[in-house]
């Protein structure tokens, strides 16, 4: 483990991901600074972040967007490396009120982007995500698949993913482009398919399937995307300088069984499924390959898929009082 002292700028680190990479960086490297910046928009909540590090003199916090160029200016000059989660992150947000996902995910990665130009930085890493790739055109997505983003939302995503690949090639900011396919885990805002589930199946409500349920997807446990930041985080930096890598399971799971899974983890019937008409914009398959993540950081997906449902589960279980507060918003997206 690395004794040096670094400053780690995390921008969106109240959220879901990111939230689990802060306290995750928290615990593992206790000489390390965290300055925190979030807009604490609808899913940001730092409840998410444990009670000792929001005590502690090594955390920092900054309410604000990362459209706020004096900010972000201010942050990144005190900084030594900048990871970059912030974004809006909801598909089908995107496709009824797509204003905000391009200020957000385009405009504020570019004030970033250019903040890391003017103050430069050890590195830059870019979380990007899988939906950039849009459906699958085969059995493994590599770095190299074909960008064919099918929502707003992974338009956006893809529109800051390139606008980072130039600012490395124009500028030669040192920046890691890195493409988590779908996490799950602890902290996820309702929203979301596996949370979603788990949520109703907990009120003995319908689960509600999009279509037939069939659309497949990468579901990689939260702590294991934390793990590959990391891994690139302490790479050599030659190693990593300039790279896009993939952070997946390699392996694909359907919507439906994913939520029979769910049921039959918390022992609730399968007549609680409820299928409703199909989202625009959506991804019929998504797999990872992620080869590359193998070869230069020697990392891989460790938590199989029961295993991080079951932890999953225990979460939203255990933390009523945290979902809760949410549950307008679910009422709200079913009305409309």
């Amino acid at each position: 483990m690395p004794s040096n002292s670094k400053t780690i700028l995390i921008t969106g680190g109240a959220g879901f991901i990111g939230s689990n990479f802060v306290n995750y960086i928290f615990r593992k490297y206790p000489n390390y600074k965290i300055i925190l910046l979030d807009a604490l928009t609808y899913a940001g909540n730092l409840d998410n972040l444990t009670p000792e590090m929001k005590r502690n003199d090594r955390f920092r916090f900054y309410h604000g967007n990362i459209t706020r160029a004096d900010m972000v200016n201010a942050l990144v000059e005190e900084s030594d490396v900048v990871v970059h989660f912030a974004a809006e992150s909801h598909v089908t947000r995107s496709i009824y009120d797509n204003t905000i996902f391009f200020t957000t995910d385009v405009l504020g990665t570019q004030i970033l982007a250019n903040a890391v130009v003017n103050y430069p930085v050890e590195r830059f890493i870019h979380i990007s995500s899988s939906e950039v790739y849009g459906t699958a055109l085969s059995d493994a997505m590599d770095e190299d698949h074909p960008l064919n983003p099918l929502s707003p939302y992974a338009a956006a995503k893809a529109g800051a993913d390139r606008l980072v690949y130039s600012y490395m090639h124009t500028y030669g900011i040192p920046a890691v482009i890195v493409r988590p396919f779908n996490n799950y885990g602890p902290c996820q805002h309702i929203e979301k398919a596996i949370p979603n589930f788990i949520v109703s199946a907990l009120q003995n409500e319908p689960v509600t399937i999009h279509g037939q349920g069939l659309s497949s997807r990468d579901w990689t446990f939260v702590s294991d995307t934390c793990e590959g930041v990391d891994k690139i985080l302490h790479a050599d930096l030659d190693t990593v300088k300039g790279q896009t890598i993939n952070l997946g399971s390699e392996e694909d799971v359907n919507v439906l069984d994913i939520a029979r899974m769910i049921l039959k983890i918390m022992k609730k019937p399968e007549s609680l499924l409820n299928y409703t008409e199909d989202r625009p914009g959506q991804v019929s398959r998504h797999i990872a390959c992620a080869k590359k993540a193998r070869n230069l950081l020697g990392w891989e997906a460790t938590i199989k898929l029961e295993e991080g449902l079951e932890k999953t589960v225990e979460f939203y279980s255990n933390n009523p009082k945290w979902w809760e507060r949410y549950l307008w918003m679910k009422e709200l997206w079913e009305k409309n």
